[in-house]
């Protein structure tokens, strides 16, 4: 009988967890055990009692997990010395964000494991379900709407007080994907005025029909799609003329939410430093790009600082500050993978699926990467610009 393990995540800050308990009912479904380190969703609001009352054995620590697991569920690229542990020929699946520890696939390789990375789900329709990518856009948006309304000092909606009318703050969002428009829907509940920008002119819609303004319509080009809905990388003199579009609206902005990335390549850089002087003291920008090396000049990953009286928030990893759901939505992804794989208890890989095929990065000892497409730079924070 196949045994699935799910570890502990150990990456810094890291608090989701790859399995729930309602999931870990419906893995233990499929005719496999299922095992769960202790501690592993505690931090998620599962303790282990839960994962025991759903059909999973609580391993005392990661190294009885590793000698007993044959399919590894996590959230995070494993570091070294958990790659080492993994029994020999065994099966990981987890964000693997590979231009982060260029010498994982190596590892990975000569462990012999065959592993998926979940941000190389395709974007399909039957694959919908194991879209995590999306789904982790979806709490980033969510959640840097949230530290933009908690930073900036004034109120978000219009309000009729005794001491006056309050006018509502303006939020500007760069990127229309997933995490884009969850932005826009969190700053529209909120009560603010909402713009966004975004090259495809696809997505027009979309943020008209959350109640937002599109911006920047001219520069809207078919041209601009890459495959799979994505955003192509521009050239310097579209960046230029992208950059003359929005000034204005970054300027009269109190809330900035950057989104915008190209898989693959560095974050397209859309607010100056000269634009960021010219808003308004107190403002706020927040880079979801951040990881990708941010749509603002002065972000900083993984810090908070004061520029010209602007506060950048460089946020890294946002889905994990919101652990509850974020596991959930990610579990919910994982098992859906998972489904594919194991059948009547054992782990069986078909590179006949498109999707096993799509998302496999090592078997049997040897590299699958070879020719693919790059797989997205930001899985971490999985901010990217999917619609």
């Amino acid at each position: 009988m196949l045994t699935i393990g799910v570890p502990r995540e150990i990456q810094p800050g890291e608090q989701r967890v790859a399995a729930t308990p309602e999931t870990v009912a419906k893995l233990a479904a499929t005719g496999a055990a299922v095992v769960v380190e202790t501690g592993a969703g505690t931090a998620a609001g599962h303790p282990d009692d839960a994962y025991a009352k759903a059909g999973a054995r609580i391993a005392a620590d990661a190294a009885t997990l590793y000698g007993e697991a044959r399919l590894i569920l996590k959230v995070r690229e494993p570091l070294a010395r958990e790659v080492d542990s993994f029994a020999p020929d065994s099966a990981l699946v987890c964000f693997l964000a590979l231009d982060r520890q260029p010498d994982l696939l190596e590892r990975l390789r000569a462990r012999n494991l065959t592993a998926f990375a979940m941000e190389r789900i395709p974007r399909t329709t039957r694959a919908q379900r194991m879209d995590a990518l999306s789904s982790m856009s979806t709490v980033a948006g969510y959640k840097a709407v949230l530290l933009g309304a908690t930073t900036l000092g004034r109120f978000f909606p219009l309000l009729m007080t005794a001491a006056g009318t309050i006018a509502p703050a303006r939020v500007f969002v760069l990127g229309a994907g997933v995490a884009g428009l969850q932005a826009i829907a969190t700053a529209r509940r909120l009560g603010a005025v909402v713009e966004a920008f975004d090259v495809r002119p696809a997505v027009r819609e979309e943020v008209q029909s959350l109640g937002a303004t599109f911006v920047a319509a001219e520069l809207a080009d078919v041209a601009s799609v890459a495959a799979g809905g994505y955003a192509k990388a521009q050239s310097q003199d579209q960046e230029q003329r992208t950059r003359a579009s929005i000034r204005p609206h970054v300027a009269q902005a109190d809330v900035v939410v950057a989104t915008a990335n190209v898989p693959g390549r560095r974050a397209p850089v859309l607010v100056s430093a000269d634009m960021v002087r010219e808003m308004k003291p107190g403002s706020v920008i927040v880079d979801l790009a951040a990881e990708g090396g941010g749509n603002c000049e002065l972000t900083r990953p993984g810090e908070t600082t004061v520029a010209h009286g602007i506060t950048l928030i460089g946020a890294v990893n946002l889905a994990s500050t919101l652990p509850f759901h974020a596991s959930q939505m990610y579990a919910r992804n994982v098992l859906a993978f998972a489904q594919l794989l194991v059948r009547e208890g054992s782990l069986k890989v078909d590179f006949a699926d498109d999707i096993l095929d799509a998302t496999c990065v090592t078997h049997a000892g040897q590299s699958r990467l070879a020719g693919a497409a790059p797989a997205p730079a930001v899985a971490l924070a999985a901010t990217e610009a999917r619609s």
